[in-house]
């Protein structure tokens, strides 16, 4: 599998790819996101890693790129932009996770190991939360005759709270099933996608009925769902 690296800090391009290169994976190394968006176009990673601040492209702005023709392929964010509305901008963008700086080893190859997984892992089968057709191939879900596109990790959470209906399901739990094993958690990493995904799916977000949060537990569907 080949992984995409997009960081305009040489030394920090430099070991993440060796980090990379170590576990047996290959990686395309971009100084910048215009060199990163033409790599994207001619070699069709199975990955991409995306520094936010770099010069011509922003990450913003090349993630979004990619999603135009590309709902699938899993997009980690690098950043040192530890701000909740700038995590949440990255989910909005369709990036599946956020890594923040300084990062280690361990973290970078846990974090990549469980999006290729769940890329490959996805589910064909459609699902209905509430007034939601989830269409898990086509990476979107229908109200009535409304498309919503989502991320593989939303579709992920939906599962869960489909496979868990009348049950609070904790976020250890979220964690496991929709990060992997091996993933270390941050305590605000499932609340945003919760927020990205509410602004998505609920016809009110600040006062939600599908993705209800259970206090000191985690989330569980609406009644209406």
């Amino acid at each position: 599998m080949t992984i995409l690296i997009a960081e305009d800090d040489p030394i920090t391009l430099e070991a993440l790819a060796t980090c990379i290169e170590r576990e047996g994976f290959a990686t395309l190394r971009a100084p910048d996101g215009r060199a990163a968006l033409e790599m994207w176009r001619l070699h069709q990673p199975d990955l991409l890693c995306l520094d936010i601040m770099m010069p011509g492209l922003d990450g913003y702005s090349l993630c979004r790129r990619v999603r135009e023709s590309d709902r699938e392929v899993p997009i980690l964010f690098l950043s040192a932009k530890n701000q909740e509305i700038d995590i949440v901008a990255g989910l909005d963008l369709g990036a599946d996770d956020f890594i923040r700086k300084p990062f280690t080893r361990h973290e970078v190859l846990a974090r990549i190991r469980a999006a290729l997984r769940r890329r490959i892992g996805t589910a064909p089968g459609s699902f209905s939360v509430g007034p939601l057709v989830i269409h898990p191939s086509r990476q979107c879900a229908l109200r009535g005759g409304t498309s919503i596109e989502l991320t593989p990790r939303e579709i992920s959470i939906l599962r869960l709270l489909h496979q868990h209906r009348g049950e609070a399901v904790s976020r250890d739990a979220f964690f496991d099933t929709c990060w992997g094993s091996d993933y270390f958690p941050d305590s605000r990493t499932l609340d945003q996608h919760i927020c990205v995904l509410r602004r998505k799916i609920e016809a009110n977000p600040s006062d939600p009925d599908l993705i209800l949060t259970v206090r000191s537990i985690g989330y569980r569907l609406g009644m209406s769902a």
